[in-house]
């Protein structure tokens, strides 16, 4: 510990994580204690901290700090970083399968001390593969970035005063097998330019750039490409979300909100799913009208994916750590060494100290 107040270092990779972890980092300053943030890669920027926000800027630095925890919204973290190694998701389970076959949500890369999970949906599958595994723990905390949603906090910023009419949310995913965002291009068009509701377009960081470009141009008096690193303020806007396969759905449907996919894999009951792009039209007109059955099945589900309507993520996540910290890793296996994916990660960083 130092000098009483625990150290915590956010590790972080995309420039969409900066939201995920700012109500950590705000959970973290209220109880007294240190945040800093390290940036790993070239797909995150350091222009996104804001002026009260600290950064450690070489792995020598974080080793100096000596954080008792890295919170990682992440896949992987170095095992040559000090403190018990926190996952925390950039995500919710969205059912994708990776290139072995398996879900993504829940593959074990052998990087971390503890899970926090979001619900009950998670925390089973992952329980089950501490047990296998040995190598970690895992507590069921809900998920800190959704704190400020259900708090009520944050700006809102899409709203147009004297502009009463539906809003739909388009999100799409960056894989081109799940991506809907090339294939309704020409009906969002059409329907945009039809006036009857007002668009917002948000898509992936990762999205290819001719597609981004694509929306881009065909903004209107009806439409509004959207780049951003929260997508919160994006959420509390509108009234019905058109999607793929994107996790962002699930954070949409836990505001209480009716969702359009498109092409949807997993064809679950609570999404209105179409595989015609004429669909798309009455499917967004059923889910605006909010049917009963419809939005008891969304209910249903949210409360087995995210449970937690209090705020209170953040404080859980910690509690976690610092029973953890006071308990110790004796209790866990000594994590498999993995050489290969520890090489690339210092060979990536350009980190050969041992």
């Amino acid at each position: 510990m130092n000098s009483g107040r625990k150290r915590y270092l956010l590790y972080i990779s995309q420039n969409y994580s900066y939201a995920i972890l700012r109500p950590l980092q705000s959970a973290i300053k209220a109880r007294g204690d240190e945040a800093c943030w390290f940036l790993e890669g070239n797909e995150v920027t350091s222009s996104f901290l804001k002026a009260d926000e600290q950064q450690l800027t070489s792995v020598e630095e974080v080793k100096a700090w000596n954080p008792d925890a890295v919170f990682v919204p992440g896949n992987t973290v170095p095992n040559f970083i000090p403190g018990i190694k926190v996952a925390v998701f950039h995500g919710f389970d969205a059912g994708k399968v990776n290139r072995r076959g398996r879900v993504d949500h829940f593959e074990i890369r052998d990087c971390f001390d503890l899970y926090c999970t979001q619900g009950i949906d998670t925390t089973q599958p992952f329980t089950r593969l501490a047990q296998e595994h040995g190598t970690f723990t895992v507590v069921e905390t809900g998920w800190p970035t959704l704190d400020p949603m259900f708090k009520g906090e944050g700006e809102h910023p899409y709203s147009v005063e004297g502009d009463d009419r539906p809003v739909v949310l388009l999100c799409s995913t960056f894989s081109r097998n799940l991506s809907c965002a090339p294939v309704i291009y020409e009906k969002v068009k059409q329907l945009s330019l039809q006036g009857e509701w007002r668009w917002l377009v948000q898509f992936h960081p990762k999205m290819h750039p001719d597609i981004v470009e694509k929306y881009k141009a065909l903004q209107n008096d009806n439409l509004t490409f959207i780049e951003t690193d929260n997508v919160l303020p994006l959420l509390k806007a509108a009234d019905v979300m058109l999607c793929d396969t994107s996790s962002v759905l699930i954070m949409f449907l836990l505001e209480g909100k009716p969702v359009v996919t498109f092409n949807n894999q997993t064809k679950l009951s609570h999404l209105v799913n179409v595989d015609s792009v004429e669909d798309i039209q009455p499917a967004l007109e059923l889910a605006l009208s909010r049917p009963a059955e419809l939005m008891s099945k969304v209910d249903e589900y949210c409360t087995s994916v995210h449970p937690y309507r209090d705020g209170k993520s953040s404080e859980r996540v910690l509690a976690a750590v610092d029973e953890l910290l006071e308990k110790g890793m004796k209790s866990l296996k000594p994590k498999p060494a993995n050489i290969l994916r520890h090489l690339k990660m210092r060979k990536k960083m350009n980190y050969w100290k041992f």
